[in-house]
C-alpha cells in the first residue's frame, strides 16, 4: 500500500529495450512515483523540462554505440527533492537494482568492460544496497572471489568514511560511487563532497600508542585489502583497483 504523506520523486529512465523500459518505469510507478521514459539520450535530452525530473536511471542493458562488449549503467540524483526524501529514494534505488539483477544481470556475462555511475545522497543505508549490488556484479563476472578478498570490507570502510567523515552524514551532499570492471581488474572510485583530509596526518593504528583510537583503521584495512589505492582532490576521492588473485581465470 502506497502511504499517503510519501514524497513522491519524478523520475526519467533511458533505455533502448523496450521491455526493459517498461519493465522498471511499471515497477516504479508502482511505488507511487511519476516515471518518464525515453528510448535514446537524444530523446532524453529534447525533453524541455529537465529540471523536473529527480533522479535519472539510463543504460539498464545498453552497450556503448559501436561497442557492444561495453555496458554502461548510471543512476544520478538530479536535484534536492529526493536528497531531503532518502526513505523514498532508499526504495527506488533498491526496487531498481532488484531489478536490473533480475533482469538484466542474471543473463550470461556478455561484455568485456562494465561501468557503473552512481550518485546518491549521503545515506549509510542507501549504501548498503550499492554494497551488495557492487559484490554481486564482481561475484557474477568472476573477477574477484568476493567471500575470499575482503572485497566487502574495503567498500564499506570506503562508503562509511565518505559518508560519516566526508559528507558529514549530510544527505544534502551526494556521494558519486563508480566501478569499471573488466576481466583485468576491478576500479572503484568513492567521492564525497566534503573538504577531504590529509591521509598522512591520521594516526598511525599499529602504533602501540594508538592501540585504543578507532580513526585511521579503515584507511589501514583499504590498503592491506586493495591492490592500488589513491586518494586526490584533497582526500575528497578515493581511487582502488582489486585485480585477480593468483591462478585465477582472467
Amino acid at each position: 500500500m502506497i502511504r499517503a504523506d510519501r514524497e513522491t520523486c519524478n523520475i526519467l529512465i533511458v533505455e533502448n529495450s523496450d521491455d526493459l523500459r517498461a519493465g522498471l518505469a511499471k515497477e516504479l510507478n508502482a511505488l507511487g512515483h511519476s516515471v518518464t521514459v525515453a528510448g535514446e539520450r537524444s530523446e532524453a535530452l529534447a525533453i524541455e523540462d529537465q529540471a523536473q525530473f529527480d533522479l535519472l536511471v539510463s543504460d539498464l542493458v545498453n552497450s556503448e554505440p559501436g561497442c557492444e562488449s561495453v555496458r554502461s549503467f548510471k543512476m544520478s540524483v538530479t536535484s534536492s527533492q529526493p536528497r531531503r526524501a532518502v526513505a523514498e529514494l532508499h526504495e527506488i534505488i533498491e526496487k531498481t537494482l532488484t531489478f536490473k539483477l533480475q533482469r538484466v544481470d542474471s543473463a550470461p556475462a556478455i561484455a568485456v568492460r562494465e561501468k557503473i555511475d552512481l550518485e546518491l545522497p549521503s545515506d549509510l543505508a542507501l549504501m548498503n544496497s550499492v554494497l551488495e549490488y557492487l559484490l554481486d556484479r564482481v561475484d557474477k563476472l568472476g573477477l574477484v572471489q568476493v567471500e575470499q578478498s575482503n572485497l566487502f570490507v574495503a567498500l564499506d570502510e570506503a562508503f562509511v568514511n565518505a559518508v560519516k567523515h566526508g559528507n558529514r552524514n549530510e544527505p544534502g551532499k551526494l556521494l558519486r560511487v563508480t566501478a569499471e570492471l573488466s576481466a583485468r581488474e576491478a576500479i572503484f572510485t568513492v567521492e564525497d563532497e566534503g573538504q577531504g583530509f590529509d591521509v598522512h596526518e591520521i594516526p598511525d593504528p599499529t602504533d602501540p600508542a594508538n592501540l585504543f583510537k578507532s580513526s585511521g583503521r579503515g584507511v589501514l584495512l583499504i590498503y592491506n585489502i586493495m591492490d592500488e589505492v589513491e586518494y586526490s582532490r584533497g582526500g575528497a576521492k578515493l581511487r582502488m583497483v582489486k585485480r585477480p588473485q593468483s591462478g585465477a581465470v582472467s
